[in-house]
């Protein structure tokens, strides 16, 4: 398809110098060819740039990710606490939408395994996301806040997700739990973590950071408000079915 648009694009260039070779009684023609050929291509570029329709679910081991796939399938929770080895992967009408049958476009979820050695799989999904949910369990969150910040900061110096500004929703999974952080706790301290990884990172290895993979404004606290791609944060809770503050991201970027 690339080399077609470009020869297209070739084409079109021809065209247009044609035309001013042309008499007058030809230029209508020759106008008309140009519009056509235009029209084709535009067509072209919006098939090579359609929409994705592929979440991404990554997160530490045990933050709940399996838990919220489950639920926005099924409505119910999936038993069993097994480390996955491999992604769990599915296409489906969320199940709040299970109403809306012919109405409610399919998503096409794939939940990432958290371990960290099993990390680097997700390198093979991101070219395909139309978003990425980060789900951080909000209950055991303290001790996690250093691994969790690490895995976020990786992806979003990714080059993938800086160029295709892929919206990254973090998701503070658990919150039903009378000991569970809050949403804003948890991004402040995500933040601070995140802010001690871009200095220590960039004075390490500075001479192969580039302007568009670093973090932040330089000399400013870090902050979600300042990365490339839009970051959010929300609540949820993958156990007892409260999951609509996902979905509702989900389908600000997976369109009906």
């Amino acid at each position: 398809m690339e080399q077609w648009i470009h020869q297209l694009e070739l084409g079109i260039h021809e065209v247009r110098q044609w035309i001013h070779q042309q008499p007058g009684g030809q230029l209508s023609v020759a106008l008309v060819v140009l519009l056509l050929t235009s029209i084709f291509l535009f067509l072209l570029r919006a098939l090579r740039y359609k929409k994705s329709n592929t979440v991404l679910l990554v997160g530490l081991s045990g933050s709940g990710k399996t838990s919220l796939f489950y639920q926005l399938r099924d409505g119910t929770t999936h038993q069993g606490t097994v480390t996955s080895m491999e992604p769990n992967e599915g296409t489906f009408i969320m199940h709040s939408e299970s109403a809306k049958k012919g109405k409610a476009k399919p998503i096409h979820v794939i939940d990432i395994p958290g371990h960290s050695r099993l990390r680097p799989m997700l390198d093979n999904f991101l070219a395909l996301a139309a978003c990425l949910v980060f789900v951080v369990d909000a209950v055991d969150f303290l001790p996690n806040c250093r691994a969790a910040a690490e895995y976020l900061y990786d992806i979003l110096t990714k080059a993938v997700v800086v160029k295709r500004r892929i919206p990254v929703h973090i998701v503070c999974n658990k919150t039903d739990k009378v000991t569970a952080h809050s949403k804003d706790f948890i991004r402040k301290q995500l933040e601070k973590e995140i802010d001690k990884l871009r200095v220590s990172r960039t004075a390490i290895s500075e001479a192969d950071v580039t302007n568009d993979l670093t973090l932040g404004i330089s000399g400013e606290p870090f902050a979600f408000s300042q990365c490339h791609n839009k970051v959010t944060v929300a609540e949820a809770s993958g156990l007892t079915g409260d999951v609509s503050q996902v979905e509702q991201f989900i389908r600000e970027h997976v369109r009906l």
